[in-house]
């Protein structure tokens, strides 16, 4: 027998001897994992929900230059603070979401659930430096620059922000579809359900790049809350019933 194997065995025999019982930690566990899954389930279209709203009351939505969008901050600045907010607030909730999506797919569809998290999951964390820009335009208006100056300073942002911009637009629209795909594939949510969320980021591409539309982009971010939302139930069935029994506790023997 190895040292190590002998030392547990002493211990367990150790353990016996002093009267002491081994603590059953399955119970506990099992509530644990149902907490954080109810975490999770809350998270997964609340995420997307806080963007939907971000994207419905953005003032600077039709503004593609820094002058556009100085105007628009002046003539809106408390939508601009909720946009900042808002951003920041799903920042801190799409990554987990998404995560808690691939557990629901990984084993019946890995290669489309790698691929989905592989752009999602950078994506996502590349929103907090366009958020930042967001910010800078707030704080341009806030500090009493001129209409020119915050726009000159919105246009000369750092080219890393240009960076996460790229990344985010493609990694957010295909991650979408790939793991919306992945949700089909793997049965785990009504179709109906799965082709909303597949099809939910190219119609906001569409809404703001191509036609310019914010309903409609608000539209295809509610229909990620609608998939989202239906991938959170799948992860609360899939979990373990809330133990009604406390965990065991250890006593001595008499």
């Amino acid at each position: 027998m190895s040292e190590v194997a002998e030392a547990t065995a002493t211990d367990q025999t150790a353990g016996r001897g002093s009267g002491h019982r081994d603590i059953p930690t399955s119970g506990l566990q099992s509530r644990l994992d149902r907490r954080t899954a109810l975490a999770l389930a809350v998270l997964m279209p609340l995420g997307p929900a806080c963007v939907a709203t971000l994207r419905g009351v953005l003032p600077t939505f039709s503004a593609d230059k820094g002058i556009g969008v100085a105007q628009a901050v002046a003539a809106a600045p408390g939508r601009q603070s909720a946009v900042v907010w808002l951003g920041y607030a799903a920042v801190l909730m799409l990554v987990p979401g998404v995560l808690a999506a691939a557990q629901l797919t990984r084993r019946s569809a890995p290669l489309l659930t790698w691929w989905a998290m592989a752009l999602l999951v950078p994506a996502y964390l590349m929103l907090g430096g366009i958020v930042g820009g967001d910010a800078l335009a707030w704080s341009a208006h806030d500090a009493g620059l001129s209409i020119s100056n915050a726009g000159q300073l919105y246009d000369h942002q750092h080219p890393a922000v240009i960076v996460a911009t790229v990344i985010f637009v493609i990694g957010h629209v295909v991650g979408t579809v790939l793991l919306g795909l992945a949700l089909l594939r793997s049965r785990r949510v009504p179709a109906a359900f799965a082709w909303a969320l597949t099809i939910s980021q190219p119609l906001h591409f569409v809404a703001f790049v191509i036609l310019g539309v914010q309903p409609l982009d608000v539209v295809a971010w509610c229909l990620t809350v609608v998939g989202m939302g239906a991938a959170a139930i799948s992860l609360l069935r899939a979990m373990p019933a809330m133990p009604t029994a406390r965990p065991a506790i250890a006593h001595p023997q008499a």
